[in-house]
């Protein structure tokens, strides 16, 4: 999702519904999206920037903290049942879009197309919300360096009954009329997609350094009440496979449509079954500090959408805790910090391999003090209805693997990156 200065997803997500989607038989494409990397929270000194970091933990909250109250409100819903029974069984293609590094490692961009003739946006693809939206020509409020979409250029646009929202913390919001519309990403096309084009945007919108946002969860958390992208492509047999993966690293990063980029990847994939079709959540995690096993029987959702990985303060307290000389201090925005040499060695395991992530990724940077270092591991309000066992992993994990998203399988996968 959109971060900046933050780089994280900036959407309460609600309600549930399945728009049904006709289907087509679309000839499939192979593409490869290159993604642009996300800004560091490491100012060019090595010092933890303290301020970028503390927008980025309130709107890791602020994206979280719903969709997780949505998503148990709606457990049990099957959506592979409402996809056209000949999904699995055309001859399709598949292929990657190149992903760009916006800031230093804290947003990866792809472009995308819109329309009829295509208008191209430049998104971030999110696999933890549902929806995608950009500007309209018509936001007085939206930043001019943003590309805007031009619903009266497009002869395949079609405005839609309601208005989409995005509601923020800080009482701000963002909303705009909902179109349908030609999509395409990497060169899988799909018609019929549901957008939003706002027509209001609050000024930490404003500020990102990408157009707008493509949702790559499930429906029953899409304020669009639709399916997202990939859900139509697989509906209007637009993809070779029901899956999607994503390589982040420094060079190479890419999002790729309908299947994996064996290129990219060593080895088998490790699958694990998602927890409901919500957003991507896995269980039966377990995290080692220095080989020890200090969690487990965790929830975990792989979010390409955020930069850091979170887990509830007492989580949070407790992981620390076994790392001597670790505190937590206020004016490092409630992050800990820890003693710089050795940098902790954590991973995580979901019953396979143990995944380890790379120490500098774990390390955000001198707080500041000497000898002191600053976690990535950060303390998340999720509210009262979620306990202490849901960790969120963003791309302070993902840059440490190659990550498969199976709709067909309904299941996350890692393999090791080449």
């Amino acid at each position: 999702m959109f971060r900046t200065s933050t780089l994280l997803s900036l959407f309460a997500l609600s309600l549930f519904h399945l728009a049904s989607t006709a289907s087509h038989a679309h000839i499939g494409r192979d593409v490869a999206i290159p993604l642009a990397k996300r800004g560091s929270l490491t100012k060019p000194n090595g010092r933890f920037d303290v301020e970028k970091a503390t927008a980025a933990r309130l709107r890791l909250e602020r994206k979280h903290r719903q969709n997780l109250i949505n998503a148990e409100d709606h457990l049990g819903r099957d959506i592979l049942s409402t996809l056209s029974s000949d999904v699995f069984t055309h001859t399709r293609k598949s292929g990657g879009v190149a992903l760009t590094d916006q800031e230093e490692d804290l947003l990866w961009t792809g472009t995308i197309a819109i329309g009829t003739p295509p208008q191209k946006f430049k998104v971030d693809f999110d696999t933890g919300s549902s929806d995608l939206w950009i500007p309209s020509s018509k936001c007085s409020t939206c930043s001019p360096s943003h590309r805007a979409y031009q619903a009266g250029r497009s002869s395949t646009s079609k405005l839609e009954n309601g208005t989409f929202s995005i509601h923020y913390a800080d009482n701000s919001t963002s909303s705009g009329p909902i179109y349908t519309d030609i999509v395409t990403v990497g060169g899988v096309t799909v018609t019929g997609q549901f957008l939003s084009a706002v027509t209001k945007e609050s000024s930490q919108l404003s500020q990102e350094p990408t157009d707008g946002v493509l949702g790559l969860a499930w429906p029953s958390i899409s304020e669009l009440n639709s399916n997202p992208f990939f859900l139509t492509a697989m509906n209007q047999s637009a993809v070779k496979e029901g899956a999607f993966a994503f390589k982040l690293a420094s060079k190479g990063s890419e999002l790729f449509i309908g299947g994996t980029n064996k290129k990219l990847y060593t080895g088998p994939i490790e699958y694990h079954g998602i927890v409901a079709q919500d957003y991507w959540q896995i269980g039966n995690a377990s995290v080692s500090l220095n080989g020890t096993v200090v969690s487990s029987e965790l929830k975990t959702i792989i979010d390409s959408g955020t930069t850091l990985m979170g887990a509830s303060p007492s989580a949070v307290a407790q992981f620390y805790a076994r790392i001597n000389g670790s505190r937590q201090d206020p004016d490092l925005g409630g992050y800990y910090s820890f003693p710089c040499d050795p940098t902790p060695a954590v991973s995580l395991s979901w019953g396979g391999r143990d995944w380890k992530i790379d120490p500098a990724l774990f390390n955000l940077g001198d707080s500041g003090v000497p000898g002191e270092c600053v976690g990535a591991l950060v303390p998340t309000d999720l509210g009262p209805r979620v306990g202490n066992d849901t960790w969120l992993l963003g791309d302070t994990f993902m840059k440490n693997v190659y990550t498969v998203f199976s709709v067909e399988k309904k299941s996350i996968g890692f393999a090791k990156l080449a």
